[in-house]
């Protein structure tokens, strides 16, 4: 499956605004805003798969998966789909970021219970009550009634006024004197979200954002930028002179009042980063829950696997190939025309002159990167061949491919290798399809798997596919 992958810009961001209008992830990071403030950090790519918004990150390493924004119910498990088979032809170990608890059922039907998850508490989004935030009634937000309260006294003429395009220059007036206080701070972190607020002020109109500020006489004490997506309005810019003091519940309150309307039930005030201040602040308006943002690291049936197996046929062993065994190893490994047919050369990937051992660390990181099981072929002491359970998906299923020795071919050894080793699969890793192939050309190996019970599901312009279940 090629997914065509590529940079998030701007304008990609204002292309895909219907899916962020549509999302009811009840998450900050699906959002147009979200993404452009903080895209360059992430290292965020994009492609639209199976009529979906599919991101694709990469942090610390390893690349991570956003769920796919779709627009009719129904369409993101067909990307998931489209992901997984990409993964696969590429060797990418599948990993999910900010996955909502309302798409947990989804990945728990999907994985089943193989699955590592973490939840870090720094990065969930508080979300409140939309009436809440309009009305502070009631004991638990008295003490904001009151700042609003000591701003109307102090400031009685104080007004709050929807902003525009041609407000920008005051907007960025008010957000210099701002900044002198949030960069005092001298976290990264701050710097970079100071960046982040400047570079959304020129799209507050592409990306339909609402903007606000309150006044005092002329001058703007305190702004707000926000997003709708689904049922929430989601808080991006919320800033404040506190010189002024009420002036941020202020803020909040009348932000709500005029933007909070037509279906509008939550109020989305993002994470706290882990900041201890603004923990407590986001606490102090009670919020309704802390929005669960998974990680997720769907484990594949080989993950559990802690060692190659010994498998005992009738006439064979089916064992690990040790350094006793790395001269008829190297011999198999490097028989050009032996491996015509193999499906992978690595002559392809090495310039120089192998040694036995070069190929005997291959097959063990290979084994160690849970990447593929390969298991040696044995007649008596003799390793005669391998046969290699691979390609392992997150469904239960697997590939299996087998090779040998020329001076052992014709005796029916692959045969019992495969149904060895596809036994193993069904009954030792809880496998429910194994798979293969085999080129076209390759009439021998296309025989020999109808005659191991595999049925022939397709064919491309290169190879047969073939498969198999524990039932068939």
């Amino acid at each position: 499956m090629d997914i065509n992958f590529k940079k998030l810009t701007v304008n990609d961001i204002i292309e895909m605004q219907p899916y962020f209008e549509a999302c009811n992830l009840r998450l900050s990071d699906y959002s147009a805003a979200f993404k452009l403030m903080w895209q360059k950090h992430f290292a965020l790519d994009f492609a639209y798969v199976n009529d979906c918004v599919v991101f694709r990150e990469y942090y610390q390493g390893k690349v991570y998966f956003h769920f796919p924004m779709e627009l009719e119910a129904g369409k993101s498990e067909c990307a998931m789909d489209s992901i997984e088979q990409y993964c696969r032809e590429n060797n990418i170990r599948i990993h999910y970021t900010c996955v909502s608890r309302e798409k947990m059922d989804t990945m728990i039907v999907r994985y089943g219970m193989e699955m590592r998850i973490t939840n870090h508490r720094r990065w969930r989004d508080y979300l409140y009550n939309a009436e809440d935030f309009k009305t502070y009634s009631g004991k638990k937000f008295s003490g904001q009634r009151n700042h609003v309260n000591k701003l109307k006294k102090n400031y009685p003429n104080y007004s709050f006024r929807e902003l525009n395009e041609a407000d920008i220059p005051q907007i960025e007036n008010f957000l210099k004197k701002y900044e002198k206080r949030q960069l005092a701070k001298g976290t990264v972190m701050a710097k970079e979200e100071m960046e982040g607020v400047y570079e959304l002020l020129e799209y507050i109109a592409p990306l339909k954002l609402k903007a606000g500020a309150l006044f005092v006489d002329e001058n703007m004490i305190a702004l707000s930028i926000g997003e709708r997506c689904g049922e929430q309005l989601i808080i991006h810019v919320e800033k404040a002179l506190t010189e002024y003091e009420g002036a941020y519940p202020a803020i909040a309150q009348e932000f709500a009042k005029r933007f909070a309307a037509d279906g509008v039930k939550y109020i989305n005030r993002e994470d706290d980063a882990g900041d201890a201040g603004l923990r407590k602040s986001k606490l102090q308006y009670n919020p309704i829950s802390l929005v669960d943002k998974y990680d997720i690291f769907p484990r594949r049936a080989v993950d559990r696997v802690s060692h190659i197996p010994m498998i005992v046929t009738q006439r064979l062993t089916l064992r690990e190939i040790t350094e006793m065994n790395a001269l008829e190893f190297f011999r198999l490994e490097y028989d050009a025309e032996r491996n015509k047919y193999w499906g992978y050369n690595w002559r392809e990937h090495y310039s120089g002159e192998p040694t036995p051992q070069f190929f005997m660390q291959g097959i063990r990181e290979d084994f160690n990167n849970r990447e593929e099981m390969p298991m040696g072929i044995f007649l008596g002491k003799n390793l005669i061949g391998e046969v290699v359970l691979h390609n392992f998906g997150y469904r239960n299923d697997c590939e299996v491919g087998v090779r040998l020795l020329p001076e052992y071919e014709g005796a029916g050894y692959a045969k019992e290798a495969v149904l060895a080793a596809m036994n193993y699969a069904f009954f030792d890793m809880n496998i429910e399809t194994v798979l293969a192939k085999c080129f076209k050309p390759n009439a021998r190996s296309r025989a020999m798997l109808l005659a191991a019970g595999m049925r022939q599901c397709g064919e491309d312009e290169t190879y047969y596919h073939f498969r198999k279940t524990a039932a068939m």
